[in-house]
C-alpha cells in the first residue's frame, strides 16, 4: 500500500475507492509502478554509497524529466489487488514530452498497457498529434492500436482510418485510411486532393509511406488506382519515392508520360531515374546521379534512347541509332587554398534536348561560363589565398547552333564544332602585394594559352589554324578624396605579349609576334548628395583620362609573297560597347585586340532613392578618341573620334513595378541612329504579374540584324485560378517562334499548370540538312504537396 503519499482525506477516500475532484497525482518514480516506493528506497540509503549522477539527455519542456509522470482527472479510481489505475473525466497524462487526453484513461500497472475512451487525443514531442475514438498503448505511450484513428503531421498532413496499429516508433500501420494534406472544414468536407487505400504503412526509418490498393483522387473523383504506391514521408528530408510525374502531347512524340523516382542510395548520394513513355516514338530514360563527398561533390545527368531521326511533325526516317547525352560536374577541395574540378558535357544527337524536351540544359557547370546551345567540357584546378590566384585548364566545345539558312533551299545547317579549338593548358594567374606601393594597390597577373584546331573555318581540308600566347602584366590604381569631395583615381597598366601561329591557309611556317601594350590615366568624379524627405539624390559627373599603347592588333603574313596579311583574332570577336565598360581603360574583353590611343571617356550618373522601395537611375556617357581606329569592330560604335552615345536607366515607379533601357545611340547615322536598344517592365502584383522586353540590335555577334519581342504573365481571375502566357516574335521575320497559353490552379496543397505551346524548331529534314517547322504540344504538370520535389527536373 502507498496511502502515505496522499493527505489524509485522500487516504480515506481511496480506501473507499474514489478521490476528490480534480485530484492531481505526480509519480516521479519508477514508471511501471507508478509509485514513490523506488524513490523512497532510494532516499533511505547512506549518502556515502549514492552513486553519481549518470548522465542524461535534457529534460523536455514540461519539466518532467526522463521519468517523471502527470497525470491530472476530475476523478481517479485506484485498484490494489489487480494493479488497475482509472482516470475518468478530462484526462490528461505526459510522460517523456508525449501527452495523452481522454475522457477516460486505465492503465494496467501489471500488464502495462494503457486504454483510452472518449475523444482521445494524444500529441508527440515534435507537435504531431493522434486522434481515435478509442486507443490503447503501452506504459511508455509508444506502441498501440487504435480505432476511429486520425493524425495530423507536419506540413499540415492528415490522415483518418477505421483502424490503426502503432508498433513502435518508426512503424505505423492504418488500415482504410485516407492521406491529404489539403484543408478540410465544415466548408469543405472533400479535400482538393487524396490518397485512399486499404492499408497504410508509415515506416519513419526508411522514410516512406507504403500503399496497399491506393486510389488518388482529386476533389472526390478518382483519378489513378494503384495496387502498390509508395513516396516519401512529408516529415522525412529526403527519401526514396516516385516524384511528380508529368504529362504532355505533341506532334514529335505524341501523348508522353514522365514519370521520375528518386533512390536514396545513401544519406549523401542518391540517383532520380526518369523514363519518358511516348505514344510516336521510342521511350527515353533520363538519370540523375548525385554524390557528396567529404571534399567536394559530383553530379552526372545522361539519357538514352534507340531511334530514327524525327521531325517536328512525328515523321521518323532514316536508320535508328543509339542516342544519348551527359551532362555532368564535379568539384572537390585538395587542401584549403586549392581546388580541382571538371565538367562534361556531350550529345550524339544535336537535336536531342529539343526533341525529348530536356530542359535546364545550358548551365555554368565548370570554372567557365557556358553558352546558350553551345556544351562545354572542362577539367581544372584553382589555387587562391588572401593575395593571390593561380588557375589550369583545359576546354572542349561542342556547338549546337544553326548557321544559316539557305535561300533556295531553306535548308540550314548546324556550325561546325571541329573548328573550334582545344583551348588548353590555359594557365591565368595573379598577385597582389600585402601592402600598398607608391600608396596604390598593385596587381601582377600572368596567362598563357594553346589553341589547336582539327579543322579550319576556310575548308574542310584545310589544317585548323593553332596558336600560341603568353601575357603578363602589371596593373596599378590608388584612390584619393580631396576635401572638396572629388574623388581622383590614378591608374597604369603594362602588359607584354608573345604570340606564335602555325597551320596558317597558303604559309608553310610558323610565324611569331610580340608587342609592348601600355596606358597611364586618370579617373576623376565628384559625387553630389542631397537628402530628400523619405529619400536621397546622388549626382554624379564622371570621367576618365587615358594615354598610351596604339590599338594593336596580331598581324599574320600569308602567302610566299608574303602581301596578304589578316589580322589575328581569337578571343574578342564579341565585342559590345556598354555602360559595363564605358569606363574601363581597355574596353576590349580578350587579349588579342587591344584598345588603345588617346582617349577622354566622359558621363554622369543620377540616382533617387526612397525608403518605400521607389527610385531611380540613370547613367549617359560617351567615349571620344584623337584619331579614327579602324582596329575596332565596326559594330562596337567606338572606331569614330566620337563613340556612339550609352545610356542606361532603370525606374522603379510603384513598389512592384520596374522599367529598365539600354541603349547605344548613333547621332552620325542619317538613319537607325539606335545602333542598339533594349527595353523592359517587370510588374509584380497579387492580381497580375508579368515582363515585357524588347531588343534591337542593327548587327549582332554574327553581323545579322536582330530584332525581338518577348512578353510573358499571369492573370490571377481568381484567388485560385489565372491565366498564364508566353509570347515571343522574331520582328526582323515578322514571325512568332513561341507562343504559350496557359491555365493553372494553386491552392495550399495542389498546383495543376496546362499550358499550350507553338514554337519554331529546327528538326531533321528526310532529305538531309535542317528545317524550321511549327512545333505545337500540350505540357500538363500536377504539382501535389509532398509528394516529391518538382526540382528534379529532366
Amino acid at each position: 500500500m502507498v496511502e502515505s503519499v496522499f493527505p489524509r482525506s485522500f487516504m480515506m477516500d481511496q480506501r473507499q475507492g474514489a478521490l476528490p475532484l480534480r485530484a492531481r497525482l505526480y509519480l516521479l518514480g519508477g514508471v511501471a509502478s507508478l509509485v514513490l516506493a523506488a524513490t523512497a528506497a532510494q532516499a533511505q540509503q547512506p549518502l556515502a554509497s549514492t552513486p553519481p549522477a549518470p548522465a542524461i539527455k535534457a529534460p523536455p519542456s514540461d519539466g518532467l524529466g526522463e521519468e517523471g509522470y502527470y497525470l491530472e482527472s476530475d476523478l481517479l479510481i485506484r485498484d490494489d489487488k489487480t494493479g488497475v489505475l482509472t482516470a475518468r473525466g478530462e484526462v490528461e497524462a505526459r510522460y517523456q514530452g508525449r501527452t495523452l487526453r481522454a475522457e477516460e484513461v486505465v492503465y494496467d500497472t501489471k500488464a502495462g498497457v494503457i486504454t483510452a475512451k472518449g475523444k482521445v487525443t494524444l500529441i508527440n514531442g515534435d507537435g504531431t498529434a493522434q486522434f481515435a475514438d478509442e486507443m490503447t498503448l503501452d506504459k511508455e505511450l509508444k506502441a498501440g492500436f487504435a480505432l476511429g484513428f486520425s493524425a495530423r503531421m507536419e506540413e499540415n498532413v492528415k490522415i483518418a482510418a477505421v483502424s490503426a496499429i502503432r508498433r513502435n516508433d518508426s512503424i505505423q500501420e492504418l488500415n482504410k485510411a485516407i492521406y491529404t494534406p489539403c484543408e478540410i472544414c465544415a466548408d469543405k468536407l472533400t479535400p482538393t486532393w487524396s490518397v485512399s487505400a486499404d492499408k497504410v504503412v508509415q515506416d519513419k526509418d526508411r522514410q516512406l509511406v507504403y500503399y496497399k490498393n491506393a486510389v488518388i483522387r482529386l476533389w472526390g473523383a478518382p483519378l489513378m488506382y494503384l495496387p502498390v504506391f509508395w513516396h516519401p514521408d512529408p516529415q522525412a528530408t529526403r527519401s526514396s519515392g516516385f516524384l511528380t510525374p508529368k504529362l504532355g502531347a505533341s506532334k514529335r512524340r505524341g501523348m508522353s508520360y514522365q514519370q521520375p523516382y528518386l533512390y536514396v542510395i545513401s544519406p549523401s548520394q542518391d540517383v532520380v531515374l526518369s523514363p519518358q513513355i511516348n505514344s510516336s516514338i521510342n521511350p527515353f530514360l533520363n538519370a540523375h546521379w548525385r554524390k557528396r563527398f567529404y571534399s567536394g561533390i559530383a553530379e552526372v545527368r545522361g539519357g538514352f534512347t534507340y531511334e530514327k531521326d524525327i521531325d517536328n511533325r512525328g515523321e521518323r526516317f532514316g536508320e535508328a541509332t543509339p542516342r544519348s547525352y551527359i551532362l555532368a560536374r564535379g568539384l572537390f577541395d585538395i587542401n584549403d587554398k586549392w581546388k580541382w574540378g571538371f565538367s562534361a558535357e556531350r550529345t550524339s544527337d544535336k537535336l536531342l534536348f529539343d526533341n525529348y524536351s530536356i530542359s535546364d540544359v545550358y548551365q555554368q557547370r565548370g570554372l567557365f561560363t557556358s553558352e546558350d546551345r553551345r556544351l562545354s567540357s572542362q577539367i581544372y584546378a584553382t589555387r587562391q589565398d588572401q593575395r593571390s590566384y593561380l588557375s589550369l585548364s583545359a576546354v572542349t566545345v561542342q556547338g549546337l547552333r544553326v548557321s544559316g539558312i539557305d535561300a533556295v533551299t531553306g535548308l540550314a545547317s548546324f556550325e561546325n564544332s571541329d573548328v573550334f579549338p582545344l583551348i588548353g593548358p590555359l594557365v591565368e594567374g595573379r598577385w597582389q602585394p600585402k601592402d600598398p606601393v607608391l600608396g596604390g594597390r598593385l596587381r601582377l597577373q600572368g596567362t598563357g594559352v594553346i589553341l589547336t584546331r582539327s579543322e579550319s573555318p576556310y575548308g574542310a581540308t584545310l589544317d585548323g589554324v593553332d596558336s600560341q600566347r603568353g601575357s603578363v602584366s602589371a596593373d596599378w590604381r590608388s584612390t584619393l578624396t580631396l576635401k572638396s569631395g572629388v574623388r581622383i583615381s590614378p591608374f597604369a597598366q603594362a602588359r607584354g605579349d608573345a604570340y606564335r601561329v602555325s597551320d596558317l591557309p597558303g604559309a608553310d611556317d610558323s610565324q611569331t609576334y610580340s608587342r609592348a601594350l601600355g596606358v597611364t590615366g586618370i579617373d576623376v568624379s565628384y559625387p553630389f548628395f542631397k537628402p530628400l524627405k523619405g529619400g536621397s539624390v546622388i549626382l554624379e559627373p564622371l570621367a576618365q583620362l587615358a594615354a598610351g599603347s596604339e590599338s594593336r592588333r596580331v598581324p599574320i603574313v600569308v602567302g610566299s609573297s608574303g602581301t596578304t596579311r589578316y589580322l589575328y583574332n581569337e578571343d574578342s570577336t564579341s565585342f559590345e560597347f556598354d555602360e559595363t565598360n564605358l569606363f574601363r581603360a581597355n574596353k576590349s574583353p580578350g587579349f588579342d585586340l587591344y584598345e588603345g590611343g588617346q582617349r577622354l571617356n566622359l558621363g554622369g550618373r543620377a540616382t533617387v532613392k526612397y525608403k518605400d522601395g521607389r527610385g531611380a537611375s540613370m547613367l549617359v556617357g560617351r567615349s571620344f578618341r584623337s584619331e579614327f581606329d579602324p582596329l575596332l569592330p565596326s559594330r562596337s560604335g567606338l572606331q569614330q573620334k566620337s563613340s556612339d552615345w550609352i545610356v542606361a536607366a532603370t525606374v522603379t515607379p510603384v513598389q512592384g513595378v520596374t522599367g529598365f533601357v539600354r541603349t547605344r545611340y548613333a547621332p552620325d547615322l542619317a538613319s537607325n541612329k539606335f545602333r542598339r536598344i533594349e527595353a523592359g517592365l517587370n510588374a509584380v502584383h497579387k492580381v497580375a504579374n508579368g515582363s515585357v522586353r524588347y531588343i534591337k540590335d542593327q548587327q549582332d555577334a554574327v553581323g545579322a540584324p536582330l530584332e525581338t519581342f518577348e512578353m510573358s504573365g499571369q492573370l490571377n481571375l481568381t484567388k485560385r485560378w489565372g491565366i498564364t502566357a508566353y509570347g515571343g516574335k522574331d520582328l526582323v521575320a515578322g514571325v512568332w517562334r513561341r507562343r504559350d497559353l496557359g491555365v493553372v490552379y494553386n491552392d495550399d496543397c495542389i498546383r495543376i499548370d496546362v499550358i499550350y505551346q507553338n514554337e519554331d524548331r529546327f528538326s531533321q529534314a528526310s532529305t538531309g540538312g535542317l528545317k524550321l517547322q511549327a512545333d505545337q504540344s500540350v505540357v500538363f504538370r500536377l504539382t501535389l504537396a509532398t509528394l516529391g520535389d518538382t526540382g528534379y527536373s529532366q
